[in-house]
């Protein structure tokens, strides 16, 4: 069975100040989708599943989707506030998503296989969408998981903070804990995090972090809806908490009831956090057309 692409493609892009999911990055409005796109087709993937809200569907299906629906088999799940809360009831001060473990959550009645998760706003490269694939196309078990580890100063933005799952592997490159930081940031020739007192740490930017490209067995749902459950019981009030992928995988991780092959990448990451990093992967999408890695237009026949 070919493996699914989950794009997860709700964000309300609080920072970028838009819908950045649908800006056009590319030559002819081609989106970062577009490319990730295109490159899971050539990786081996064979449908894909997009994570949306009901909100901007429209715009989402006219602008995004419509462009390679001849070209591979699609589904969309929606990311609502409301979605999988069971008898939690919906604060009615939330305004933002439960994050990316709810939006995996939601997704599970339309994956029936393996799957990789993506962003909808980053850009991950063919080779490491190669190797996610190769990866689940291998021999694996149903409790076995992989994480593209990207390195942490090929990852940050030149316009503000951003978050990533910093990782710690064993000499086998599997994962041992990766903690969520959700305000990593260059400051000079250095990298740092904040706490969330927040107290500023050091980080020494070779870590392997989490862009979010994880490849995961439809095994995952069911301790993530626990964990969901659990989160919302915990920290369900609180206005901006989130449960993050890292999150979830961590406490498999170190309960023992999953494993997680980390995938070295030396891929230098570019994508649409703010409003300023536009220009730049504009450019960084021209350089890789003019080298050839990409045509100018990537769904004409």
């Amino acid at each position: 069975m070919k493996p699914t692409l989950l794009v997860l493609a709700a964000g309300l892009g609080t920072r970028y100040g838009g819908l950045k999911q649908i800006d056009a990055i590319g030559p002819h409005g081609q989106t970062i989708i577009d490319y990730s796109i295109y490159d899971s087709l050539r990786a081996g993937f064979g449908k894909v599943v997009f994570v949306i809200r009901h909100c901007f569907e429209e715009a989402f299906r006219e602008r995004v989707s419509s462009k390679f629906a001849d070209f591979v088999e699609m589904a969309f799940t929606y990311q609502e506030l409301e979605s999988d809360l069971g008898d939690f009831p919906l604060p009615p001060d939330r305004e933002r998503p439960w994050g990316t473990g709810h939006a995996v959550l939601v997704s599970r009645d339309a994956i029936a296989g393996p799957f990789a998760v993506v962003n909808a706003d980053d850009f991950y490269g063919r080779r490491s969408l190669r190797m996610m694939a190769d990866f689940l196309q291998g021999p694996v078990g149903a409790n076995d998981y992989a994480m593209v580890g990207y390195t942490l100063k090929n990852t940050l933005s030149e316009h503000g903070t951003v978050a990533r799952g910093v990782a710690e592997c064993d000499e086998n490159l599997y994962l041992r804990r990766i903690v969520e930081r959700t305000k990593i940031e260059k400051a000079g020739d250095r990298i740092r995090y904040f706490d969330a007192e927040g107290t500023a740490h050091p980080l020494a930017g070779e870590e392997p972090v989490s862009m979010n490209l994880w490849g995961f067995q439809p095994s995952i749902f069911t301790p993530l809806q626990a964990q969901f459950a659990q989160f919302l019981r915990a920290q369900g009030h609180e206005k901006k908490a989130e449960l993050y992928i890292p999150a979830v995988v961590d406490t498999l991780v170190t309960g023992g009831a999953a494993t997680v092959r980390v995938l070295p990448s030396a891929e230098t990451w570019f994508g649409v956090t703010y409003r300023a990093d536009k220009a730049l992967a504009g450019a960084c999408i021209r350089k890789l057309i003019d080298e050839g890695l990409y045509p100018e237009k990537l769904w004409s026949r």
